[in-house]
Parts: C-alpha cells; sequence; structure tokens
C-alpha cells in the first residue's frame, strides 16, 4: 500500500504579510519591476521549502500568485477583455485586469464558492482568442526543480470551473468556448508532463454542484484532453463539499487519482463510496484536515476515517492531505502566545495543519503506537477547550431558550413602517447616502497603532477620533448627503472591532488569510459562548449625531456576517452560534434607538458566501440566516429604520431570502458586476427600500456623473421610486480622500439630476 503526504496550496501572504507589503511597494512606485520580481521569487520558494522541511512529499506549485489563481489561469489562456489591450506589460495588464486604472475599468470580483476569499472574474469576449499565452505552471515547476531539488505538483485550475466560473458568453457558446480550451489545456499539461511531473493537480471545485448533463459535458473534456496527453498523472481535486451526486459517474473519469473533501463532504463522500466503491486503478487522494478552519484535528476521528475507507475502497494508493487549499488559514500559531493556554492548544494554523498530515502518514504506515504521545496529547487538549466554563455559560443558554416567534419579526409590515419612517425622517425623493467607513488614512492608521502601543493616552485618541467624525460630518454636509454616518474612524476592521467587544472571542497578533488582491484580513476566533458586554457603538454615533442636524446611521456588522468571517468553534451548529450573535447585536441595537439613533444599518455582505454549494442545502441555511437578522433587528420601533448591505455575491439565487431579512433598506453591489443585480430585478419584484451601487470603490478611478447617472437610470426601471437609494457599491475605508469626495460629489449631482427628470415627468 502505497500513501503520501500532500498539500493543495500554501497561504501565500508570507509570515510577516512580505507579500502585501511587496505587492503595494510595487503599485505606489517604491520598488521597481525587477526588485518585485526578486522579493516574489524569494517569498515564492521559501513557501516551498517550509512544506519540503514539514515532510510534506507532494509540495503544490502553482498555487502561489500575484493577486489571484483564477485571473492567472485568465491571462495564461488569454481571456483578457480588449480594454486593456493598450498595456503591453504581463504585469501592466495583469494588474490592471485585477484593479483597474484612472481610464479601465477592473474585472469583476466576486466570492471563492462559499468562502471569504474573493477572485477575479474571467471575461468571455466575442472574437478571443482562446490559447496558451503563458505556461506559468511549467515556469514554477521548473523553478522548484532547479533551485530547490522540489520536484513539486504542480496545481492548475481545471476547464470546467474556470469556465463555469467567467462570464460574457451566452448558455449556447458554452459548449463551443470548452471545446476551445482542450487544445491549450493539453499543451500546458503535456509540456508539464514533458518536463518531469509526476502529478498534476487539477482543482475542479464545480464539481460539488454539477447537474448530471453538466458532468457528462465535463468528462467528454476530460476524454479529449487524456486522447492527446495519455500518460499525464491527472489528480482531479474536488473540495468544499461532497460529489455524492455524480460520484458514480465522477469515479469513471479519465484520470489517475480523485481527491474528495472529507471534513466538509464527509457524510456524502462516504455515503457514496460505500454504495459504488472506489476504483482500484486510481489513487484516493483523502481530505482528512479542515483546510478551512483553525482547530486542531481530531486524529482518532481521522484514523476511523482511514479504517473505514480501506475496508470500502479496492484501491492500495492514499493521499493524505487538507480538505482544501490552506489559502484559507493563517500560517503558523507559534506566535499567539499571548492566548490562553486551553485556547492556543486547541488551535492548529497551516504549518500545523502540515504537522498533522505528517502524523497520520506515520500512524497509517507505522501503526498508532508511532504517535501514541501526541494522541493522548491532542485528546486531553480536546477535552479541556470542551469542559471549558467559557464554552458552557448558564445565561446564554437561558436567553437562547427563551426565545418566542415574536422575537424574530417586526410589529408592521413594510409599507406602513416605510410611510412612518418618511414622516419621522423627512428625507427627499432618491435619498443619497454611503456605506458606512471613510478613508482610514495613514495618520488614522498611526494614531491607532500609538494608541494600542501606549504612546498616547485614551484621552488624546478619543480627541483624535472626534475631530476626524467631525471632518467628515462637515464633508458629507458640504457634498449634500442626506443620510450620514459617522465614518468608523475606530474601527480597524468590521468583524474583529465587535469581536473584541463580546464575551466568547479571542484575537489572533499574526492570524491573517487574504481576502482579495493584498487585502489581508485577521478573522476574529470564536471560541467560546458569545455574549454582550457593554455599548459597542453608541458614544461615537451618538457624538456625530450631536454634530449635525441630518440623520446620521448607526453602524453595526450583522451576524451571519460575523460569524462567516469568523474562525468558528466546531463543537455546536453554527446556526447556535450565529443565534447567541444576534442576540448581543439586538442588546446593541436597542442602545442605539433608546439613544436617539433613528436609522441604523446592520451589514450583512457574507449572507451569501456561507450558503452551502448544493442547492438542497440551501434552505435550511437561508432559514437561519434570516432567522439570525430579524433576530437582531426586530425588537425596535416601526419608525426606526433598519438598512443592510451585501456585496460581491450571485444576488440572484437568494432574492427570496433578502426579501424576508424584512430590511426597510438594502443597499447591493451593482457597478463592479456590471449591472448584474439590475437584471434580476427584471424578472422579480423588490417592493422595499433598495439602493443598488453606482460606483466601484475597489478601483482608485473616480467615475463621471454621467456614468453614476446611467446606472441610477437603468435601476429605475425596475426599482419604484419611492423605495429607490443612491449609494456607493461598498465602505470607502481603503479609498484616499481625493477619491471620494469628488465621486461622492458627483453621486448626489446624479441623484439630483435623477430628481428632476422624475419631477419633469410626474
Amino acid at each position: 500500500m502505497a500513501i503520501q503526504t500532500s498539500n493543495l496550496g500554501y497561504p501565500r501572504i508570507g509570515l510577516q504579510r512580505e507579500w502585501k507589503k511587496t505587492l503595494e511597494a510595487f503599485w505606489s512606485n517604491k520598488i521597481d519591476e525587477e526588485q518585485f520580481l526578486t522579493k516574489m521569487k524569494e517569498i515564492r520558494l521559501q513557501h516551498v521549502k517550509v512544506q519540503q522541511e514539514k515532510g510534506i512529499e507532494l509540495i503544490p506549485i502553482g498555487d502561489f500568485t500575484y493577486y489571484d489563481h483564477v485571473l492567472d489561469t485568465a491571462y495564461m489562456l488569454g481571456f483578457i477583455p480588449s480594454r486593456f489591450s493598450e498595456f503591453t506589460s504581463y504585469l501592466d495588464v495583469y494588474f490592471a485586469m485585477a484593479r483597474g486604472s484612472k481610464d479601465h475599468v477592473a474585472s469583476e470580483m466576486t466570492k471563492w464558492f462559499n468562502t471569504n476569499y474573493h477572485y477575479i472574474v474571467p471575461e468571455y469576449e466575442e472574437g478571443l482568442q482562446i490559447s496558451l499565452k503563458d505556461n506559468r505552471p511549467l515556469r514554477l515547476y521548473e523553478e522548484a526543480k532547479q533551485e530547490l531539488g522540489v520536484d513539486g505538483k504542480p496545481v492548475i485550475l481545471g476547464p470546467y470551473t474556470f469556465l463555469k466560473l467567467a462570464k460574457g458568453y451566452t448558455q449556447e457558446q458554452f459548449t463551443t468556448i470548452l471545446k476551445q480550451l482542450v487544445a491549450p489545456y493539453v499543451q500546458l499539461l503535456s509540456e508539464l508532463h514533458a518536463a518531469g511531473a509526476q502529478v498534476i493537480q487539477v482543482d475542479e471545485p464545480i464539481f460539488a454542484s454539477l447537474t448530471k448533463e453538466e458532468v457528462q459535458q465535463a468528462k467528454e473534456i476530460y476524454e479529449a484532453i487524456r486522447k492527446e496527453v495519455p500518460n499525464a498523472n491527472l489528480l482531479l481535486q474536488t473540495y468544499f463539499d461532497s460529489v455524492e451526486e455524480n460520484y458514480e459517474e465522477i469515479i469513471t473519469f479519465p484520470v489517475s487519482g480523485i481527491g474528495l473533501d472529507f471534513v466538509h463532504g464527509k457524510e456524502g463522500n462516504l455515503h457514496a463510496i460505500s454504495k459504488y466503491g472506489f476504483p482500484a486503478d486510481k489513487t484516493l487522494a483523502v481530505g482528512c484536515i479542515d483546510g478551512r478552519n483553525i482547530w486542531r484535528a481530531d486524529l482518532d476521528e481521522v484514523l476511523t476515517l482511514f479504517t473505514t475507507l480501506q475496508k470500502q475502497v479496492q484501491t492500495k494508493d492514499f493521499i493524505v492531505q487538507p480538505s482544501c487549499s490552506l489559502l484559507h488559514t493563517p500560517i503558523d500559531k507559534t506566535e499567539e502566545i499571548h492566548l490562553s493556554t486551553e485556547l492556543f492548544d486547541a488551535l492548529a494554523f497551516a504549518n500545523q495543519k502540515l504537522e498533522e498530515l505528517v502524523l497520520i502518514h506515520s500512524a497509517l504506515t507505522k501503526g498508532t503506537e508511532s504517535i501514541s504521545n501526541e494522541l493522548e496529547t491532542y485528546r486531553n487538549v480536546h477535552h479541556t477547550i470542551r469542559s471549558s466554563a467559557v464554552r458552557n455559560r448558564e445565561d446564554v443558554k437561558a436567553a437562547r431558550t427563551a426565545l418566542k416567534e415574536e422575537d424574530f419579526s417586526r410589529p408592521l409590515p413594510f409599507e406602513k413602517r416605510y410611510e412612518l419612517q418618511q414622516v419621522a425622517l423627512e428625507l427627499p425623493l432618491l435619498p443619497t447616502t454611503t456605506i458606512g467607513s471613510f478613508p482610514q488614512t495613514t495618520e488614522v492608521r498611526q494614531t491607532r497603532k500609538e494608541w494600542r502601543n501606549g504612546v498616547i493616552s485614551n484621552e488624546q485618541y478619543e480627541q483624535f477620533i472626534e475631530k476626524e467624525t467631525e471632518k467628515w460630518i462637515r464633508y458629507q454636509e458640504e457634498i449634500g448627503l442626506d443620510v450620514l454616518v459617522h465614518g468608523e474612524f475606530e474601527r480597524t476592521d468590521m468583524v474583529e472591532y465587535f469581536g473584541e467587544r463580546l464575551a466568547g472571542f479571542s484575537f489572533t497578533k499574526n492570524g491573517w488569510v487574504q481576502s482579495y488582491g493584498s487585502r489581508c484580513v485577521k478573522p476574529p476566533v470564536i471560541y467560546g459562548d458569545v455574549a454582550f458586554i457593554n455599548g459597542m457603538t453608541i458614544k461615537e454615533t451618538v457624538y456625530a449625531q450631536s454634530l449635525t442636524e441630518k440623520v446620521v446611521k448607526g453602524m453595526l456588522t450583522g451576524p451571519v456576517t460575523i460569524l462567516n468571517w469568523s474562525f468558528v468553534r466546531n463543537d455546536i451548529p453554527r446556526k447556535e452560534v450565529s443565534y447567541q450573535i444576534a442576540l448581543a447585536l439586538r442588546h446593541e441595537i436597542e442602545l442605539l434607538e433608546s439613544s436617539g439613533i433613528r436609522v441604523i444599518q446592520v451589514d450583512e455582505p457574507a449572507l451569501r458566501e456561507g450558503m452551502p454549494l448544493k442547492e438542497k442545502d440551501w434552505d435550511a441555511y437561508i432559514t437561519w440566516a434570516v432567522q439570525s437578522f430579524l433576530l437582531a433587528t426586530s425588537s425596535v420601533a416601526n419608525e426606526t429604520q433598519i438598512h443592510t448591505h451585501m456585496c460581491y455575491s450571485n444576488f440572484e439565487d437568494i432574492v427570496e431570502a433578502i426579501r424576508a431579512l424584512d430590511a426597510d433598506v438594502i443597499s447591493i453591489e451593482t457597478s463592479r458586476s456590471h449591472g448584474e443585480f439590475i437584471d434580476t430585478l427584471k424578472h422579480t419584484t423588490y417592493e422595499k427600500g433598495i439602493g443598488l451601487g453606482v460606483y466601484d470603490i475597489h478601483s482608485p478611478r473616480v467615475p463621471s456623473k454621467d456614468e453614476m447617472y446611467k446606472i441610477v437610470e437603468q435601476s429605475l426601471e425596475v426599482c419604484d421610486p419611492k423605495y429607490f437609494w443612491i449609494n456607493p457599491d461598498c465602505g470607502l475605508k481603503t479609498r484616499r480622500t481625493e477619491e471620494v469626495i469628488p465621486a461622492l460629489e458627483h453621486m448626489v449631482q446624479a441623484a439630483k439630476d435623477a430628481r428632476s427628470l422624475l419631477k419633469t415627468n410626474a
């Protein structure tokens, strides 16, 4: 029996976020292209070396990127939109596609399946010449071989997932384009095989949610590829869920091995294997360590899994690997010694997960007695945190038990509430607002750092925050916005800020993961029962309201987003954790309302991304996600207006869920997705308050008034003007002041023009 250790992908960002810093230095012209490429190579090889030293046999090559692996694939295959044709160098084209430029709109960005990672959406255009423009995996494979003597495992995004994630083609064109991908994939794989690649990992995560017809279509493509590359050792890799529904067909694909997720798809994949077995002539790659969370594995459970598999499958060849790429986990926990011992001991970041793979390999090849000490340590760690007081609070349990049906609904229906709110708020037609945050300048970040390091006092820091808040209240008044925000200058991150003020959370010092591009986030760790402690946003919001006669919105992050953007305890259902967060936020919302705040925004940008991949599982998730939002927001008076915000999602899947949230106003990202949600609304009605984002805040370019007016115009074709709001796509935290002010001025002018037109046509 042959058993190997493997990894599907390693975090890109570097132990001290060197990757992020290198990117941003290059973008700001602090280093030139040669320095950039040299530093990136250094980081890339260091990651390979770490995995080599940890004892991983099949080390992924090509998972490293300068921005996004889907963008890498798009560039490699020639999916380069014509609007970028004036750029000549690789990096200029690449980063223009990713980030846009002053005169070029970036490609769309959206969530990578149900994770908090974002990918750049490939764009197909008529007349596009699909070919292998650059065999990047080959270059990186040869680099690792020459520089480190590592015969790595090239990782590529599979043709079916790639095209399914792309946009710009009709359904009728899909099959034709898919067939056009065969030639470049054949060339790519042939060259890798000729260079000596022993195993080539082909990622097809979309396989977890395909119809039978689609699986058959994908199989035909793999048969066409295999015909031309008969000897390449292809490992078809799935993750994020089971492939149960199509397992019987997938195991007949002409590949040498198949990777399955036995963490997030354990039940389904085991059921399929028990029913259909597994081919004797293929390698089974077992995703047995959670690549998406930060907890130590239950080694006993993993070894039981292998015992079950070895009884049920014919193959003798196994690969021990994570459930998915470790892109979604921080790199190393060794710097987190500030955490409590019980929590620190329970953690496993990427490097620790690699060590777990080696332990499992040892147990499987040498017997469990070879890791008897480690097994005992693991059992003790799990027992300690399970029985911890922070996970067994009686007050939290009592609050959950006491919930009644009426705690999940507003007193009056939307139409009646909105009438009362119009009287109370006295807003114009097509009111303007922003999503919440304003630029976190170098001065803001530096002052916060000085405060956290004890260089300045609490009083000095609070005075600075008040000064910034007042400055931006005045800017908003001068611009002419209708509903203002305080700017969130006191917040580092929209989830971390609340987690720091709630019981049950803990925070790492270096637990960074990539969100999109160079943006890294440090998710909180929900390790205990969540409960309210003290007011979290009252002081800053009430201060901002005291500065102006205009309405100021309270700004909170919703329970489902806090859940989905955190590393969550895995001993109770996610629904229960979400309800705990909702009850804590409910208390905060009631405090805001009693302090005179009449508009309260509860952001749920991550609601869609938490949806299971399989449509059959959607209803259960949506039910408790919506109930969590309602639990947090339903205790306010009818006159209090509840807003919510969502961004970067496939909204057409959740229009009914959005409606069920019963928010008085929802703002949704629209401009970067090139008006996709507007198209959705052509086929369904939305009869509540809605703001469709009129400009992309992720790009440095300042859009013109006319661009924004066009989106308003298109939106009003599908939205009732009585309920329509005008706002940017997202918060403005990452933009510069000189970009924000003119953009908002253009937005307000577009709103005024639209109002004038509506009055003229009335």
